[in-house]
């Protein structure tokens, strides 16, 4: 007799849900704004939040980007299969299979172009409450996104941030 466990368990895009992301800067410790992006599922896929946050985990490492582990620098790696493209106000963020892009504030853009990379966070962790095109209160983004469960439940990694000007 043979079984399949979850390990490998075949990857279906329509696991992962409705996936969001946003954009937001805030002062690093260095005294500059520091341009941060978020990303994660509603949790809205068939089979519910657990099958949700195991399909993003799943993604998330085959794309290199380890889930609770060391930051990751993209900067340093450029065969990474992620990317950036900063263009027109938008933070556009590219992996095989998926793109994500988000309005970004003029402030985030700023910073990006200062530092020359962004932050992204990209969580297993689903947040229902964060649904596109309503108004995120920015203490819950800062609950959602400062809390421990979250943070531990994503991929961290450093990614240059690109733009279609020479």
């Amino acid at each position: 007799m043979t079984s399949t466990s979850s390990e490998t368990r075949p990857f279906h895009p329509a696991d992962l849900g409705t996936l969001v992301m946003m954009a937001w800067s805030c002062e690093a410790p260095d005294g500059s704004d520091m341009p941060y992006l978020l990303a994660y599922s509603l949790g809205d896929a068939a089979g519910g939040p657990e099958v949700t946050s195991a399909a993003v985990e799943q993604f998330l490492t085959r794309n290199g980007l380890p889930v609770g582990g060391d930051l990751v620098d993209g900067v340093a790696r450029p065969s990474l299969p992620v990317g950036l493209l900063v263009e027109a106000g938008r933070a556009v963020v590219t992996m095989p299979t998926l793109t994500a892009q988000c309005d970004a504030p003029p402030e985030w853009c700023a910073a990006a172009a200062r530092r020359g990379y962004a932050y992204l966070v990209f969580t297993t962790r689903p947040w229902p409450e964060g649904v596109p095109g309503r108004p995120v209160d920015p203490e819950a983004l800062a609950a959602f996104a400062g809390a421990d469960e979250t943070l531990t439940a994503a991929a961290h990694v450093v990614l240059t941030a690109r733009s279609l000007r020479a």
